[in-house]
């Protein structure tokens, strides 16, 4: 591990909080002329995933931010080429493997010339590919143009979600070296177009040698954390802990020390140049939001002890499937597990921290269920039951 110089500032565990919630974009006005794609580029990267239940993740990033943004403007700033009448139009985002499957701004291209390069030199690999098979899915697509995995000969064999296809085996590969890219989503499959089309031509270039991208990464992870540790920072991309300590003396990132926190942080010089302030949001978070990514992280900046348990056995659950945690005033207050019935959002499970946290969660569960499209909300439990008549009347 590097050696950490004497810290640029000492902040309060109140300050770094509040650091992290304006890096975020949560604390001050959104930028709602900058809109989705705004979003995209403060945060550098917004994670999907296949759960859907109000809405998918990526759907759930910006409405956090902004409010209630139209689902179909979400999709369309994210992957709507522009300028209009431009041939071909260039794309606004990509698809790839940052912090897990995510959507990033199409200039951060270069900067994951290292992980394309990882992969080529990989000798590991989950599935086998016949010779010609990379070949064929390449001259397919530059034949025909952008398609799907289904539409280049089938994604599956027939068998388990694994049992990919020879065709979805070679154009997942050839997304991972870079020869592809995907330039969105149609009904949930991606859409792969040949790299040499889709990337703008100053952008298409791999000549960025490894430093370069790791010490763009490490600088747009501190922006978009605030202040965070070693481990917060490495995270962000899913970096490795060396590959941050190679790089973080010449990112451009500040070493500071943070009230009860025993690891050294870094922060945006930025983040420090003025003390944030602004108004908090009232919001749910996606339990994929950037904000509460790593738990270590959650839990030293709020508190708050956050985990995803759709992946857990139901008898084990404690939350919910998909439970979303409340954001209010800056804090994380509770967190509901929500489901659709119709035109009714049902809180299938609602966790509350205090009394304090009745007016906030009816306040986000009335916004959430409107932007879906939900006319009433019920309630199913409370786990704090003295309180379940409070929220039944601050939602009515």
């Amino acid at each position: 591990m590097t050696t950490v110089p004497p810290p640029a500032a000492e902040l309060s565990a109140d300050e770094a909080r509040r650091i992290a919630l304006r890096a975020q974009g949560f604390l001050g006005a959104p930028d709602r002329r900058a809109g989705v794609r705004g979003v995209l580029r403060h945060l550098g990267a917004v994670q999907l995933d296949t759960i859907s239940v109000l809405a998918r993740s990526h759907e759930l990033i910006p409405y956090a931010r902004l409010g209630a943004v139209g689902r179909r403007t979400v999709e369309d700033a994210y992957w709507t080429p522009s300028p209009a009448g431009a041939s071909p139009a260039p794309p606004h985002a990509f698809e790839y493997w940052s912090h897990a499957a995510c959507i990033l701004p199409v200039e951060e291209w270069p900067h994951f010339a290292f992980r394309r390069r990882a992969y080529r030199a990989s000798p590991q690999w989950y599935h086998e590919l016949a010779d010609g098979a990379y070949d064929t899915v390449i001259k397919q697509l530059r034949t025909e143009g952008p398609l799907t995995a289904t539409e280049l000969g089938g994604a599956k064999n027939g068998g388990p979600w694994w049992d990919w296809s020879e065709a979805k085996v070679a154009v997942e590969r050839a997304l991972m070296y870079g020869d592809v890219v995907c330039t969105g989503r149609r009904s949930w499959k991606r859409v792969y177009d040949l790299a040499e089309r889709a990337v703008p031509g100053d952008l298409l270039h791999d000549d960025l040698d490894d430093t370069e991208c790791l010490r763009r990464l490490v600088r747009l992870a501190g922006r978009s954390l605030g202040v965070g540790t070693r481990a917060d920072i490495a995270d962000y991309h899913r970096l490795k802990g060396d590959q941050v300590d190679a790089v973080i003396a010449d990112s451009g990132l500040v070493p500071v020390s943070v009230e009860g926190w025993t690891k050294p942080a870094w922060a945006d010089p930025e983040a420090l140049a003025t003390p944030p302030r602004g108004r908090h949001r009232t919001t749910l978070l996606s339990p994929f939001d950037s904000l509460i990514w790593e738990r270590a992280r959650t839990e030293r900046i709020f508190g708050f002890t956050h985990r995803l348990e759709a992946y857990v056995p139901k008898p084990k659950r404690v939350h919910g499937y998909f439970a979303m945690p409340l954001l209010s005033g800056g804090r994380l207050l509770g967190r509901v597990d929500p489901a659709r019935e119709g035109r009714t959002l049902v809180a299938k499970q609602v966790s509350l921290e205090s009394p304090k946290a009745v007016e906030p969660m009816a306040q986000a569960l009335r916004e959430a269920a409107e932007w879906v499209g939900c006319d009433s909300v019920r309630i199913e439990r409370v786990d704090r039951t003295e309180l379940t008549a409070d929220l039944v009347r601050a939602l009515s």
